[in-house]
């Protein structure tokens, strides 16, 4: 492949040179055309199939090597062949010309623009998908855009070359039509120039604009197509209403409020939804139970002698919901109340777009009218349909807060984030944890070096791991519960006391409106929406986990701004849900946090990358701590100082992460990073060293080779 891009780019490079060598140009004047004018039409009236063809090979040859001249040639077919077969000669030697050259960009250069800049290119190509056709008729109706130009960028893309040659084909036609009738008079031109006056340029441009336009208009019918059998009220109660009070649900009606929309906000459980019920928050209270305990037992290691405790399992879910309980107030009625949302409690199920009608705890119904819904309805964990399951019962990390007492022997179902943060929580509070996933590693969107890290500690503190275990079922034998998992061609038996399924989440999508609304899914059951978190119905959105992509409390919170304003205002300007930097973390230790690519995605997407690292083992503040582990790995462009992602693996990884959010987000590079002072000790000095070891290895050897030189001058 390599060797035949080479042959195809030098022999392109021969010719054009030997276009400019032989100055060639020369014949591709106004002057010469007019002079020789007489011989070209006697020559191609004595030979019309020869004159023709040798024509359109040079069209063909000039128009695919973007050689310039493509004007004087039109003129010429005009001159020499007249008007019908000029422009049938040109109309298509002129699309397959900008064909081959489109085809020469795709072989040449695609590949090494897809590793340059994978993401960028990969957003281009979703609107060319969506939009090319429409996109480069425009293009080749307005001569304004150099032709050549749009034949090598649009190679660049997904575009089928089949769709770039008719829309070329049909794009470029009243174009060259007028260059075409212009030859035919040529006589009577005085410059190139002169063709194009400025009210045929203006009606070029509003025909360019025209197939966009007719795209918006057959887009506004669709759209009211849609809500063609829903009589919209003249009048409604609500400026939107919010189904759902998780993370997504709490923030777009904040946001609505904020902006002095009447909004209301339907919860049928408890307002903050699952994190702050039963995920983010009861998590992380349980995880700080269970590290205590395990420093505890590491108290010798500080000079700390006799330092012991017995864990209380009841206690350590009393200060469970101790801590729910205290953030409660962030999310209640009350305070939403004073913000001005008003709060609903009950079933909610959407009629109409724009209709919300409420099932009351006392069995009443209400009906909510609204300009604009935001679903944000969350998701739940999801149970593998494994057989015997119902037999042993099953926790989840919706159902495990109501435990009193600590299992004795727990199996954990699951390697993700969920899994791991839990199994080790439990492991540290004295259960016997066995923790099964049917990869062949923990934590798999993680590097495969973090998941060997995390699943040695795991093994160092006694959880059994068991990666490549298929659970196959589940049974009870003489009264004690067993999985049966299968393994490299084998099966094995293990025995347990309880069972936490973690093996991911499913969003909420049945049992309020959906399917009477025709409003479709995606293949991950979440909601399907378009850029701007619309759904089938523009007035209808979804933010948070039930729709996707991430599953993270904060990127449902930064979903809902795009959901409430675009619900709010998109009528006049809509913003498309931006996931360029979205940062995450799993709270085991050692804590991973990450943000961007990591090498694994960046070998994925065919992103070209450079990695530089830091081992915080060698960090002062770790040292002290006694938390020397881990390391910070970023990946920037290579030769540039330009962020694509960064992992951290140690002590507060994921407040530490933050900053290379931040510098990914404002287009901060590592420079920026290491000039930033950074306090001694802490921990997030190893943002910056990693930043120093970036510069050393792109350290400007030649200039301090000549700086060498000039100290030991200076020393004489």
């Amino acid at each position: 492949m390599k060797t035949r891009r080479l042959l195809l780019l030098l022999l392109a490079a021969a010719a054009i040179a030997a276009f400019f060598v032989f100055d060639l140009g020369r014949y591709l004047s106004l002057d010469v055309l007019k002079a020789r004018q007489e011989a070209l039409q006697a020559y191609a009236a004595m030979n019309p199939l020869r004159s023709a063809a040798i024509f359109f090979g040079i069209y063909v040859g000039a128009t695919a090597l973007s050689i310039p001249g493509a004007v004087i040639l039109t003129l010429a077919a005009g001159a020499v062949f007249g008007l019908w077969r000029g422009l049938l000669i040109v109309s298509f030697a002129s699309a397959i010309g900008a064909t081959l050259a489109f085809l020469a960009a795709r072989f040449l250069l695609r590949d090494f623009v897809t590793r340059r800049f994978g993401d960028r290119l990969k957003a281009i190509d979703q609107g060319i998908a969506r939009d090319g056709a429409f996109y480069l008729f425009t293009l080749r109706l307005v001569p304004l855009f150099p032709f050549f130009l749009i034949n090598l960028l649009m190679g660049l893309t997904n575009l089928p070359a089949l769709t770039f040659y008719w829309v070329s084909q049909v794009g470029m036609l009243a174009g060259t039509a007028v260059y075409v009738n212009a030859g035919t008079q040529l006589a009577q031109l005085e410059s190139v120039r002169g063709i194009l006056s400025p009210g045929l340029l203006l009606s070029f441009a509003l025909l360019g604009i025209f197939p966009l336009a007719a795209k918006k208009a057959v887009d506004i019918y669709k759209a009211r197509k849609v809500y063609a059998k829903w009589p919209k009220p003249r009048k409604t109660d609500y400026n939107m209403v919010v189904i759902g009070a998780g993370s997504a649900g709490l923030v777009s009606a904040y946001i609505a409020a904020a902006v002095k929309a009447k909004v209301a906000l339907v919860e049928r459980h408890r307002m903050g939804g699952d994190c702050l019920n039963t995920g983010c928050v009861p998590s992380k209270a349980l995880i700080k139970s269970a590290r205590l305990m395990s420093q505890i037992g590491k108290a010798g290691n500080y000079g700390l002698s006799d330092a012991h405790a017995t864990v209380d399992f009841a206690a350590v879910m009393d200060r469970v919901r101790h801590v729910i309980a205290e953030i409660e107030p962030h999310d209640s009625v009350e305070r939403y109340a004073g913000l001005g949302v008003e709060t609903v409690g009950g079933d909610a199920r959407i009629v109409s777009p724009f209709a919300v009608e409420v099932t009351l705890a006392d069995g009443g119904k209400r009906t909510l009218t609204t300009r604009s819904i935001v679903i944000a309805a969350g998701a739940r964990p999801f149970v593998p349909p494994i057989p015997g399951l119902d037999q042993v019962g099953c926790l989840t990390s919706d159902t495990l807060w109501e435990l009193r007492e600590l299992p004795r022997r727990l199996l954990v179902l699951g390697g993700g984030p969920i899994g791991c943060e839990l199994a080790q929580a439990f492991a540290r509070l004295g259960s016997q944890v066995t923790q099964v996933e049917m990869s062949d590693r923990l934590m798999a969107r993680e590097d495969a070096e973090v998941s060997e890290l995390v699943a040695a500690r795991f093994r160092a503190e006694g959880i059994q791991v068991m990666t490549g275990h298929k659970a196959e079922r589940f049974l009870v034998e003489g009264g004690e519960k067993m999985l049966i998992a299968s393994h490299a061609g084998g099966e094995l038996r293990i025995p347990f006391d309880a069972l936490l399924c973690a093996v991911g989440r499913v969003a909420n999508t049945a049992g309020y409106g959906l399917e009477e609304l025709g409003i479709p899914v995606t293949k991950a059951r979440t909601v399907e929406t378009d850029d701007y978190l619309q759904t089938l119905y523009p007035n209808i959105l979804a933010a948070g986990d039930v729709a996707g992509p991430y599953q993270f409390t904060h990127v449902a919170a930064h979903q809902a701004w795009y959901a409430a304003v675009n619900g709010l205002f998109g009528r006049f300007r809509r913003f498309k849900a931006d996931y360029s930097v979205i940062p995450w973390a799993t709270f085991v230790e050692p804590e991973v946090a990450r943000v961007g690519l990591n090498e694994q995605d960046a070998k994925e997407k065919n992103v070209a990358y450079e990695v530089t690292r830091y081992d915080i083992g060698e960090l002062d503040r770790a040292i002290a701590d006694g938390v020397a582990h881990g390391w910070v790995k970023v990946l920037t462009v290579p030769g540039k100082d330009k962020i694509l992602g960064a992992t951290i693996v140690g002590e507060h990884a994921g407040d530490l992460i933050a900053e290379y959010v931040l510098a990914m987000k404002h287009g901060l590079g590592m420079n920026k990073l290491l000039g930033t002072i950074h306090i001694y000790p802490t921990l997030a000095e190893a943002n910056k060293y990693a930043a120093g070891n970036w510069k050393r290895a792109h350290a400007p050897e030649r200039l301090l080779e000549w700086v060498r030189r000039f100290h030991a001058w200076q020393r004489g």
